[in-house]
């Protein structure tokens, strides 16, 4: 969080965006919603919008974010409720209408495998990926606190962006650079050189105070990336680019509900310390689709861990899971069994000549049943008297699995809604 409040505190910010979900986030969160009607939003909410709404409140700064996950109404009345106990006034907008399960047919193919929905488990999340037109309105209202669902990434700075311009959403190449801004702030610590480090060949200084970014966009959709004086990390040409780069599968059509932006014909130039101008995306139309993220019940997965060290460590492990995989053969239809240190990354060790001291042995597997899925441990806790000498730390554990895939939807089978909430001195009006 410290890296967010010195943002909002001293980014001079029209908008503070904060972007917190993932494929497999939302159907957890689905998942916590099932069990709690009145959770199924971001955990961290209420701590994150108490530390900056005072900030927020004097600088005037507007929040944007998907935190309201699989339960957007239930985190708007968080954020009222944190207003009313800071004694804070706050108009909250709620976008809703990702959830489109109810909408889905069964029959739809999964992306991934081509396989239709209904050959997989039971179905317990459908949301699919809004976009800046679905935004739009909550920014009209005025709202202080914007809180959706799922929407794209990129989207949630793109319509802001959009709005302070006045520009038109089929105005493609503007949508495209505002596209490429909200890509490269996303990830917020990435374009300051978090996951980007590698000591002696891309140093980064001070990350234990790694700053996060933001962007000067001028209404052309010129973008300038910098980071508030004092903060640790950097901007460089080297860490935009790879922040660029960064889970875009085609560089010259990536999809967004908004645009299928080319980020091909994009310059890069730095043009001071920590400072990185962008420009020059181009655009063809949106996609006629929109992509929706499935989540499905895919048992549970039973995990052990032990770990051995000291001399021919390597070896005694790989005799504790040659031991372990006897014990369990034919028993789990997916079954995983890696050597932590020397094999879990690559499937196998590159170095022929590498002798690891420390080696962890896990194994995992999949079950339809707690119960099942436990056997796993069972075994791998046997290996303190029953396996190769000098085995320690043992853990094991059990969880319920939440599969994701993909497909499509037609745009008309979605339809977003903005709910407007409001605490004022002398009450709340919803």
């Amino acid at each position: 969080m410290d890296a967010a409040l010195a943002l909002a505190e001293h980014g001079a910010l029209d908008w503070l965006a904060l972007e917190c979900l993932a494929e497999r986030t939302i159907a957890l969160a689905q998942l916590r919603r099932r069990r709690a009607p009145d959770s199924g939003f971001d955990p961290k909410l209420q701590r994150r919008i108490a530390a900056l709404l005072p900030i927020v409140s004097r600088t005037g700064t507007r929040i944007v974010t998907n935190m309201g996950a699989a339960n957007p109404m239930a985190a708007g009345r968080a954020v009222i409720d944190i207003a009313r106990q800071l004694g804070i006034d706050v108009r909250v907008a709620v976008v809703t209408g990702d959830d489109v399960l109810a909408a889905l047919p069964l029959d739809a193919f999964a992306m991934e495998a081509h396989r239709p929905l209904s050959s997989y488990g039971p179905l317990v999340s459908a949301n699919a990926y809004l976009g800046a037109e679905a935004i739009l309105p909550a920014i009209e209202s005025g709202a202080n606190v914007i809180i959706t669902g799922r929407v794209a990434d990129p989207s949630l700075f793109v319509a802001p962006i959009v709005h302070w311009y006045g520009w038109a959403l089929d105005e493609w190449n503007r949508v495209a650079a505002a596209t490429t801004v909200g890509h490269l702030l996303e990830c917020a610590g990435q374009l300051c050189g978090g996951y980007f480090a590698d000591p002696g060949r891309k140093d980064v200084p001070d990350m234990a105070n790694l700053g996060f970014p933001y962007a000067e966009v001028d209404s052309d959709g010129v973008a300038t990336l910098a980071k508030v004086e004092g903060t640790g990390g950097c901007i460089t040409l080297a860490t935009a680019k790879e922040q660029l780069l960064y889970e875009v599968t085609d560089p010259c059509a990536y999809l967004t509900p908004d645009v299928s932006a080319d980020f091909s014909t994009i310059t890069l130039k730095q043009v001071g310390k920590d400072r990185v101008r962008v420009e020059g995306a181009r655009a063809h139309r949106r996609p006629e689709q929109l992509k929706v993220s499935v989540g499905y019940m895919a048992g549970f997965v039973g995990e052990g861990e032990i770990g051995y060290a000291g001399p021919n460590a390597n070896a005694r492990a790989e005799l504790a899971a040659k031991t372990v995989q006897a014990r369990l053969e034919g028993r789990f239809e997916e079954l995983r069994i890696d050597l932590i240190g020397s094999s879990s990354l690559h499937g196998r060790a590159f170095d022929s000549t590498a002798s690891a001291y420390e080696v962890r042995l896990r194994v995992a597997g999949r079950a339809r049943t707690a119960e099942d899925a436990a056997i796993i441990g069972d075994e791998v806790e046997a290996l303190y008297t029953n396996g190769p000498a000098g085995g320690g730390g043992a853990r094991r554990y059990v969880h319920e699995q939440v599969g994701i895939v993909s497909t499509m939807i037609d745009r008309e089978s979605v339809r977003p809604c903005v709910t407007l909430m409001e605490r004022e001195a002398h009450g709340e009006v919803v």
